[in-house]
This record gives structure tokens, sequence and C-alpha cells, in this order.
């Protein structure tokens, strides 16, 4: 079996992360989307409402999973069986930050990580221009997932 992780902070999930998403999990036969926890960050949404975005994206695929990690990608990859890291890639800055971890990752352990470019369509959003947005008092609805609503 085929498991991937596509491992990030999703605050929030965005239409970029959706069409990775939507994409890689053809992939494979079972993606994971692990969020992932970092003490020293300040998220605008909490772990909880992260995480129910993602599962209501997805609640009619049972090829996907929602789960939360702490610690290396690499050690939760280890631990759950998982031999596959699918990260996307918007631009070039993207794609070097994302090497450099990628190469870090195979020299700490066997896992590959597989890359994908987002759909020219959604190139430009990134989580931290959505909560822009929001802070703002814009409409962010077109730059993210229906199910990631603020009351």
């Amino acid at each position: 079996m085929k498991r991937a992780i596509f491992p990030g902070s999703f605050d929030p999930i965005t239409l970029g992360h959706f069409d990775i998403i939507e994409r890689g999990v053809t992939l494979f036969d079972e993606l994971i989307i692990a969020i992932g926890i970092n003490a020293d960050k300040k998220y605008m949404f909490s772990l909880e409402e992260r995480k129910r975005f993602i599962e209501a994206s997805f609640e009619n695929n049972p090829k996907i999973k929602v789960v939360t990690y702490k610690g290396l990608t690499v050690d939760f990859c280890q631990k759950n069986d998982v031999d596959f890291i699918l990260r996307g890639l918007r631009n070039p800055a993207d794609f070097e930050f994302e090497k450099a971890i990628a190469h870090t990752n195979r020299d700490l352990s066997s896992i590959e990580t597989v890359f994908l470019l987002t759909a020219a369509k959604t190139s430009y959003i990134s989580s931290s221009i959505v909560r822009d947005v929001i802070r703002n008092h814009g409409d962010y609805t077109k730059l993210v997932p229906k199910t990631v609503r603020i009351k």
C-alpha cells in the first residue's frame, strides 16, 4: 500500500492545498493530511478549527485521513509506515525551500518527497495571504474551500 503524508500548518487550508490534495490522492492508496503542531507559532485558527475545515472538505473521500502531529515529519512517517511526503510548489522560491527539506529528510530516512506543481489558477494563494485578507475584512471565500468560514 502506497501511503503519503501531506504535512503543513493549514492556517487555513487554501484552494492551493485543496488542489494538491485532490490531485495527490490519485497517486497514493492513502493520503494523510498531517497538521503539524508548533508551539512557537501563533495561529489564526485553532488546531480544532483547522482540522475541522480539512475533514469537512474531504469527508466523502475514504482515501484521505486527517491527523495532527508534533516533531519531525520523517519521525511521523516512520512511526506510521508512510513512505512518501507530498509537497506542493507554487514558485521557484518554494522549490528551493522544499528541496533543502527534501534532501534533509532523505539524509535522515528513506522517505521520498513527491512534488506537485500547483495549478496556475491557485499558484498565487498562500495561507499568509488568506490570513491578511481575513484580518483586513476582505473576501477570503475566493481563496479557500467552502468549509472554511469565519463566524
